[in-house]
This record gives structure tokens, sequence and C-alpha cells, in this order.
């Protein structure tokens, strides 16, 4: 074989290709991404992800959010492959918020499972245009010619060139048919199945990497927001005398009243703007406010759970229904019934929220710690009164998400005061703004009942979920539950069940709402499988034993064929790509079994407690062993299974695994936001405390190969560990806990 040497200058003079600006392969939305490129030098445009140098480099953009969970490593991962590029000469750059390149709203586990198909498409795509590119110039039929590994070879006499000389020519081709395109076999992947490391680990772990508190520009000033602590309230009158005395203290601004309903906008308080942070903190903490609390002053989430209970016990809007409950309840010989409660909690990512703004009369340009840039385009737009397109929003790296960055309240903070003084401004949230005045997560409560026979069969089983809806921050005034959140791990029971129904109510609240990592999953899945284990108590039976009863035989569940629930969201996936598999419930616990001795002899105060849960498409099984000794609980190690399909990057669903452990066992053991006289009690880790190291178990995480299309995997780890843990609690101590956190029976 013959490697065919030529530069770049007489590669263009022997086709005849002068000029840039190629932009072949792109549509028209591939204009709106050539801002991207600006400060690079005559990369050639395949589409608006993949772009390739002279210098034979490849530009990959990544248009989602990293915040540690490997989303930047993964989308290129996808790409590169079926580009089948050499990874030592891909440049990696984060792309601005964009319509064109599809959701950048990078939560809901949609990384990878939304984007499989379609990023691999891109890079075949690519991949076929630089081929096409190859067989005009050698005037050679397509068939005859062959990209793998930043080349392309001639079959028919194993000449070569690289991309980079291939570029210009591949840039005019025209884009393929997504028909016509050829993919890879697993066999064949490079990229795929191999745990990649993240792109910019050498960067984040020697502190060369930009967070979104990080942000620095010139003339830049800091602001720091008192912000009313009850929803709704709003500013009586202030005195900011002594705050402008604080030497660095430029401006002291009221900011907006809040409005219904709350969405993401900018809320009421009082902004401090300064030179450097301390003097803003400074500043704000010599304010004098004085606050008209307003109609919600009064709440009390103790109240509310009691109200939530109450309602629990009631019947209430059915959602889905299978067989005659009445006439199941009347053939059981034994009748179980449990309540549950999670309570309110907050997402406390590492980084509190941070954005930066600067806007003109012509354009508004926001750097900020966001899951979501094109929330912040659609949010920002009326505030600045500009066309979407005069909008520029950069993606910084997010020191944790959880679904609170998602929301984009904090960016317009900073447009609105960038906007209102003229000037550069980043927006800082302390911790305890994050936690007093942020998004919560939903408390829960939740009743269900079941009628069983004599061989352990369920005969009859009826359930009610009671929550504050998401929706009452869209809509404040509701008391209706989303099918979208009666989809989590609420109206898919994986259980062979003669009868069923399932009822639900909302809880109109005054507090912010929103998604949390796994959402209404977490209190689902804690009454769902805290419940299975009390059934199979009560039967005498091994919880795993009786599981594989309840599974029944091999076969897949259509919530709305099987229980009537006819808006089933499935995590906006469809169920012939991804139906609900007991198999794979199945081959989750084998996994379990396999990994764990559940039958061994251990000392007293020690046992092991399992939950499986399907959640954002992916199968998860948590097994975990404690102890309770003189009140006292220890959790001593937590095994994972998980089934997620595809696993891209197999390293990076370890990692996840691993973190949704943490986080679940932190939410587990001592998550509560408490709410008194209308405003949040806690205020930063003191009090609403994360896991410390002392208190992380053995930790273990195994993935089940697969060809299933790929799950999520950020979120699908957190709903079991909850149940798993109150399993092994009764297991250990025949205490059985229905309610969250348990630090409120046992020391932590």
């Amino acid at each position: 074989m013959n490697t065919f040497k030529l530069d770049r200058r007489e590669f263009l003079t022997l086709t005849g290709i002068a000029g840039s600006g190629l932009l072949l392969g792109c549509n028209d939305k591939a204009t709106s991404g050539k801002q991207l490129f600006g400060q690079s030098s005559e990369p050639q445009k395949l589409n608006v992800f993949v772009s390739i140098r002279p210098d034979n480099t490849v530009d990959i953009i990544n248009h989602r959010s990293e915040m540690g969970q490997g989303a930047k490593t993964g989308t290129i991962q996808m790409i590169a492959d079926e580009l089948d590029v050499d990874w030592e000469k891909i440049n990696v750059i984060q792309g601005l918020g964009d319509k064109a390149y599809g959701s950048q709203n990078t939560d809901g586990s949609t990384s990878v499972r939304q984007f499989y198909s379609k990023l691999r498409e891109v890079g075949a795509s690519a991949r076929t245009m630089l081929e096409q590119a190859a067989a005009e110039y050698w005037q050679v039929d397509k068939t005859k010619v062959q990209a793998k590994n930043h080349k392309v070879t001639n079959l028919t006499n194993g000449n070569t060139l690289n991309y980079g000389d291939l570029a210009e020519l591949a840039a005019k081709q025209p884009v393929p048919d997504v028909a016509s395109l050829t993919y890879k076999t697993p066999e064949q992947f490079k990229y795929i199945t191999k745990p990649v490391p993240i792109v910019d680990l050498h960067d984040m772990t020697t502190g060369n990497t930009t967070f979104g508190i990080d942000f620095e520009m010139p003339g830049l000033l800091i602001a720091s927001i008192e912000r009313c602590p009850v929803l709704y309230g709003k500013v009586k009158s202030f005195d900011a005398t002594a705050a402008k005395a604080v030497p660095g203290v430029v401006d002291v601004i009221n900011m907006p009243d809040t409005v219904k309903p709350v969405v993401f906008n900018a809320g009421s308080g009082v902004a401090v703007i300064a030179t450097n942070t301390w003097a803003a903190n400074q500043g704000r903490k010599a304010l004098k406010i004085e606050w008209d609390l307003g109609e919600n002053k009064d709440f009390d989430t103790e109240v509310a759970f009691a109200d939530m209970a109450s309602k629990a016990q009631n019947p209430a809007t059915r959602s889905a229904e299978k067989g005659d409950l009445a006439a199941g309840f009347a053939k059981a010989t034994k009748t179980l019934e449990a309540n549950y409660k999670v309570p309110f909690l907050a997402h406390a990512p590492m980084e509190p929220p941070a954005a930066s703004a600067v806007v003109t009369d012509t354009s508004c340009e926001v750097w900020a710690a966001t899951q979501n840039p094109q929330a912040v385009m659609s949010t920002v737009a009326g505030l600045v009164g500009l066309k979407p397109e005069q909008i520029k929003v950069h993606v910084t790296l997010l020191g944790g998400g959880f679904g609170r960055k998602s929301k984009a309240d904090f960016a317009a903070e900073a447009v609105y005061l960038a906007k209102k003084t003229g000037k550069p401004i980043k927006v800082v949230w302390t911790r305890e703004d994050d936690l007093r005045v942020g998004y919560f997560h939903a408390g829960a409560a939740a009743y269900i009942k079941a009628g069983v026979d004599d061989n352990a069969n369920i005969t009859a089983w009826q359930q009610r979920s009671v929550m504050p809806s998401i929706k009452t921050t869209f809509s404040h005034n509701t008391e209706d539950m989303l099918d979208v959140e009666l989809t989590l791990g609420f109206n898919d029971i994986p259980f062979k069940l003669e009868s069923l129904q399932s009822e639900s109510s909302g809880y109109v609240n005054p507090v912010r709402i929103g998604w949390m990592r796994s959402v209404s999953n977490i209190p689902h899945a804690f009454a769902l499988h805290s419940f299975v284990d009390e059934l199979a108590h009560a039967q005498g039976i091994p919880t795993r034993q009786y599981l594989r009863q309840l599974y029944a035989e091999d076969r897949l569940v259509s919530p709305p064929n099987d229980y009537g629930f006819k808006n089933y969201k499935n995590y906006d996936e469809s169920l012939e790509r991804h139906p609900v598999n007991i198999a794979r419930f199945k081959g989750v616990l084998d996994k379990l079994e396999a990994l764990v001795d559940f039958d061994e002899k251990l000392p007293e105060g020690q046992a092991w407690g399992l939950a499986i849960h399907r959640s954002f498409v992916s199968y998860v099984g948590v097994a975990s062993k404690v102890q309770v000794k003189n009140g006292k609980l220890t959790v001593l190690e937590m095994q994972s299974v998980i089934d997620c399909g595809v696993a891209v990057n197999p390293d990076r669903v370890t990692s996840q695994i691993e973190g949704a452990m943490i986080f679940g066992l932190s939410l587990a053991l001592m998550g509560k936001i408490e709410v008194k006289e209308g405003a949040v009690v806690q205020s930063n880790f003191h009090d609403y405390p994360v896991l410390r190291m002392s208190q992380c178990p053995k930790l273990n995480v195994e993935i089940i190969s697969s060809e299933h299309y790929p799950g999520g995997v950020g979120e699908p780890g957190v709903p079991p560990v909850a149940p798993s843990l109150a399993n092994a609690i009764f297991a250990a101590s025949g205490q059985r806990y229905r309610e969250l956190p348990l630090n409120q029976y046992l020391q932590v």
C-alpha cells in the first residue's frame, strides 16, 4: 500500500479547489454555528457538529452541558466513532445555545439515549462526504474507497488521503441521504462502549477550566442579591445607606417583584453591586429591608404533610385502572396497606448558581453554568427586547447541577442587572441562597393497599400519590399532577396484577417546585419497593424470590394497554424502541444475586435489602448491607447493577451510578427541607448535609452487557437507594421506616 503524499497547496492546485467558506454538507442551520469557529483558521464545515481543519485536526461540537456526568465525552465518542477519526486529533468545542443542535436541555438523562442515533448519523454523514470527495478526486466509484482512522483509502491501488487534505472537497459534497448511510457494527466500534477518559479531565484536576463562578472579563462587577424569603413576597422599603458605605460597593438596585407564575423569572429582592464578591456580600449584609411577605407568609411544611397524608386516604383522580378492584379485594385472604412520605428536597450542587451578562442596545451575551442555554435565551429575550439571534449564551462547566441549573432564573438576574446598569455583571448565589430560595423537589405522600390470596398472588392493587406538581411553577394554582409525573415509577408497575387502580392528587403550595435528579421516581420508588418488601415479609418469602413471582413470565408491559394509562410518556421514548421489558428486570435481579450472598449468615444487627427500579428507560438494582446497633445506622456496602442498553462509556456509567448511590444515600439518610412561616429553615450543609466520606460505604457497580438502545444513566441509580436501605434496616432490626429521612429515627 502506498501513502499518497500531498501537501495542502498541491492538493488544491491539483483539484482546482480554491477559496474558503465552504459550508457544503450544511443545511440552513449551519450558518448559525458559523460564529463558533471564528477563532479557527479555515475549518471546513461538513455539518453543524463537524469541521475539519487543513492541519488534519477535527473540531467536534459538544452541544450538551458538562456538569461532571461525562456528556462532553460521550457525545464526542458517538460522532468520532462513525467519523472514524484519530482521538488525538480531535478538538472538542463547547457549543453556544443554538436550536440548530436540537434540544440542549441537559437533564432527564437524555444526552446519550436521545442522541445516540442522531450523533452517529452526524458522524456517518461526514465520513460519507469524505469518501465521496475521495472518490471524486480519484475518479473511482464510491464503493472503491474507504474512510478509516483519519484517512481515506483508494481500495483499487492502496493510495490514501488524510481528512485534512480532503476537507474542502468534502465540504462541497451533497449531504448524503440518511437512508443511504452505513453504520458500524458493535464489533467495529473504536470509541463507543470503551472507557474513554473525559476530555477535560486534566484541565479539571489542574484548575485550568472555567466554571460559571470563575468567569472573568475586564470591568466585570459582582452582584449579590438579598431575595425575599417567601415566594411572591416583595420589598416594601429598604435603606441602602450602610451598604453603599462598604468599600467596593458601586450600586444598589431594587429587583422587580416576583410575578405569577414564577417560572424562571428574576424575583423580588435587592441587589448590591460591587467590584468584588466580598464587598458585594458585605454590602448585602448591611442592607436594611422591610418585606411585604404576602399571602404565603404562613405556609408550613408540617401542616402541608398532614394535609397531603390526609388526601392520600381519600379517593382522588383516577389515572390508571385494570380489572375489577372490588372483586380483587373480595378474593383476597389477606390485605395489607401502608403510607409513605418523602420530604421536600434540595439539589444542593457543590457550585451554587452563577451567571454573567453583558447587554447593549443590539446584543445580549451571557456566560452561565446552565444545563439549558436555550431556556436562558427564551427567558432573557423578553427582558432585553431582542431577537433570539441577538442573544448569545456561552455554557461554562457546571459544578454539579442535578436539575437545578436547568432553570434560568439566575441568568435572568444577571441580564436584568446588566441591562439596568449598562455594565458587565456577574450574579453569584451563595450556598444559603441556593438552599433557601431555590427550586425544590416536591414533598410527597403515598398510600398503597394490596389484597393477597393463599398462594401469595396479588389479587388487587390500589395506590395513591399526592404531591405538589412541577406544573405549579408554570401555572401557580393547579391541583393536578402531570401525566409525566405519574409516568415516573407509578403507572408503569412491572408486576403481573389482576386488578389495579391508581389515583393521584396535586397539592397547591407556595415554594418553587422543580425537577431534581430522578424526579418523581424518588417518592414512587420508595413507596413501591418498600411495600413489595412488606408484602414479601408478610408471606414469609424472601423479597428476591417474591419479586420473581410478581414479575411472572418474560413479556413487554404496556401501561396504555395493560393499565389504561393512555398518556404514558415513557421518558419521551417510544415503547417500540424502549419497551418495559420484564426480562431485563430479571436480568438485573440475576446479576444482583450473583454479586451478593443474600443467604450469608451475618452478625446480629446486619442485613441486606434490595430494590430494582426502571427509570429513564434503564433498569437498576441496588442491594444495601447495613448494620443497626445501639440506635446507630451504618451502611456497610452497596452493590448496584445497571442494564442501560449499550453503555457508550462504561467508565462514565460506573461513575454515574456511584454518584447516584451517594446522592441517594444523602437524601435517604439526611435530606429534608422544611418551611416555616413561609421561609425555608435550612441554610447550608450543616443543616442540609450531604454524605461525608466517613459515611460512605464500599460501593460496587456492575454493567450488564447489552445491545438494546441506550437508556439514561445520570438519574436511574437514585430511586432504588432509599427503599433498598429501608428494607435492609427492617431485615436487620425489625423496624420499618416509612418516612424519610432516616436520621429522624437512627443516628447516621
